[in-house]
């Protein structure tokens, strides 16, 4: 019998929140992608990750479903999926974000709507589909309330590993 494969999801805050805004060339930017490439090829070496789950969130989710996509031409078997609150998430986007986002789900392996209406809890809701098919998260959080806080609360209540990246200073570290 085939052991189930290991699943890791992504919660992070969105560029808004972030020292460095929506400057993705910014050297803290940088270093944040690059802790999260370093965490997710540990997660798939050293903890035998095979899925990634992305809410698609623009920031840190999108990094991350690219890096796994980036990952697969070292990996050929990660899978990549991409949970969507609901059918309007770029409805707020600008065009180049937009393309982008579609570019991702194209090449994504599946791509799993919570619901298709927009509601006030929809984001939660796809928030907490995520951990309740993950083995493990990997969180860019500063530690304040916010989705990302609440996801990272989710996980910790479900029992669900969590890999913290702080998005100040690119530190790892794991809470139990």
């Amino acid at each position: 019998m085939e052991a189930k494969a290991k699943t890791c999801a992504f919660t992070g805050h969105r560029p808004q929140r972030l020292p460095f805004g929506f400057d993705e060339a910014d050297k803290r930017c940088t270093r944040i992608k690059q802790a999260l490439w370093d965490q997710i090829v540990s997660s798939i070496d050293k903890d035998g990750v095979s899925r990634f789950i992305s809410g698609m969130a623009q920031g840190v989710d999108t990094w991350a479903a690219e890096i796994v996509l980036a990952l697969k031409e070292q990996h050929p078997s990660i899978h990549l999926e991409c949970a969507l609150p609901c059918d309007t998430q770029t409805r707020n986007r600008s065009d180049s974000e937009v393309q982008r986002y579609k570019g991702i789900l194209e090449m994504a392996d599946q791509v799993t709507y919570v619901q298709h209406e927009h509601t006030k809890d929809c984001y939660m809701k796809r928030d907490r589909y995520m951990v309740d098919h993950a083995d493990m998260l990997i969180a860019v959080w500063n530690g304040t309330r916010s989705g990302t806080g609440y996801t990272v609360e989710y996980a910790q209540q479900k029992g669900v590993p969590v890999t913290v990246i702080d998005p100040g200073t690119a530190r790892r570290w794991h809470l139990d």
